[in-house]
């Protein structure tokens, strides 16, 4: 099994910035692609970042220019930098990862992330 811990997450003010990590532990073995969705009060889980292997990245139209997700593939670690936070931002972010196929296989504990307006 592998499991994801999440950090990084907190308070804000609108325009600030906030760092996401999540580390991989556990059965080690390849991970494909990572990333991060997001879980707004009465609203659906959304995907926020994702990255592959190889770097290729994807983002929702609502964060692109402020976000921006990288990993490590020595850590099994994916990172998610958030500038320019908007209250609408707000939400559990999720760190997940891909072993096989396309969805994801495993998810973190998830981290609250609150701006403030």
């Amino acid at each position: 099994q592998v499991q994801l811990v999440e950090s990084g997450g907190g308070l804000v003010q609108a325009g600030g910035s906030l760092r996401l990590s999540c580390a991989a532990s556990g059965s080690m073995f390849r991970l494909n692609a990572m990333g991060w969705y997001r879980q707004a009060p009465g609203k659906q889980r959304e995907l926020v970042a994702s990255i592959t292997r190889g770097s290729t990245t994807n983002y929702a139209d609502s964060v692109k220019g402020r976000f921006t997700i990288a990993r490590d593939n020595a850590k099994n670690a994916v990172y998610l930098q958030m500038n320019s936070l908007k209250p609408e931002d707000t939400a559990v972010y999720y760190c997940y990862a891909v072993s096989r196929g396309y969805s994801p296989d495993y998810w973190g504990q998830g981290t609250q992330v609150t701006v403030s307006s």
